[in-house]
């Protein structure tokens, strides 16, 4: 084509699209950037459980003996509330106000098959212990209801003690999670001849693993020694009716004594 014929050639519009392909954009996606303006993408919020699984693989390895104990401690929380609060409830005054109209009756036989049939409790073994001696002597009675008392106080107290340790030991571990992430960043920034680009991300790293075992072991030891709490002031709750009811059954015996019969 002559110098005339290029001179007299049509001049194309500088549109953006052309002015994108002049620089090495393709013609269809300066089409595309032309007709389609950019719009901002929406913020997606995480998930609680992508939440969650960020902050534990944030920690380290030492969120794993945290989960340890926190599996530990639920097993031990639901089996002992289980027992506590449904296996070994029983109305007391219910218990001894029916007993009471027995012995009061002079009928031993009818007192204790009451007692038999019911849901075998700590207070009702105890119970039942001091009604198969009532025909001895009051020593060997109070010694009977002594005996089963003693019996009776490992079924209640058994494991509850492991919250508090559990509690404790996943606060310990939590500490050493931040011991281990804080060691770690100050060996990156004190490492000679480090890109310091990489210092501030492996600090970045350290300080994210130490808080986050921190955070997790609060986790696991706040209701872990909350827990412990509630079940150790109901144990103590059931020793007292215990101790209550051995006191009752015993002046109840000693007092109706001459009414008892077979």
């Amino acid at each position: 084509m002559t110098g005339h014929e290029l001179a007299r050639a049509p001049r194309v519009p500088k549109t953006p699209h052309v002015a994108l392909a002049r620089v090495g954009v393709p013609h269809a996606a300066a089409f595309v950037l032309r007709q389609s303006p950019m719009q901002p993408n929406p913020v997606v919020e995480p998930t609680f459980l992508e939440t969650l699984s960020h902050h534990w693989f944030g920690g380290g390895p030492w969120m794993y003996p945290i989960a340890l104990a926190s599996i530990f401690a639920i097993a031990i929380a639901v089996e002992r509330f289980i027992y506590l609060f449904m296996q070994a409830r029983t109305d007391k005054d219910k218990l001894v106000g029916e007993l009471q109209k027995y012995v009061l009756a002079g009928d031993l036989r009818a007192a204790t098959s009451f007692v038999a049939g019911q849901k075998a409790t700590p207070l009702a073994n105890v119970i039942k212990a001091g009604l198969v001696k009532v025909k001895s002597s009051d020593a060997i009675v109070q010694s009977a209801l002594d005996e089963a008392t003693l019996r009776e106080l490992p079924k209640l107290e058994r494991r509850t003690g492991y919250l508090s340790v559990i509690g404790n030991v996943a606060t310990l571990l939590g500490l050493l999670g931040t011991i281990g992430g804080l060691i770690q960043c100050f060996a990156a920034v004190s490492k000679p001849g480090a890109d310091p680009t990489l210092k501030s991300a492996v600090l970045a790293n350290g300080i994210a693993e130490a808080m986050n075992c921190t955070a997790f072991g609060l986790i696991v030891a706040i209701p872990s020694l909350v827990a412990f709490a509630v079940l150790n002031g109901r144990t103590q709750q059931i020793v007292d009716e215990l101790h209550e009811t051995a006191v009752s059954v015993m002046n109840l015996v000693v007092n109706n004594r001459d009414k008892l019969r077979n």
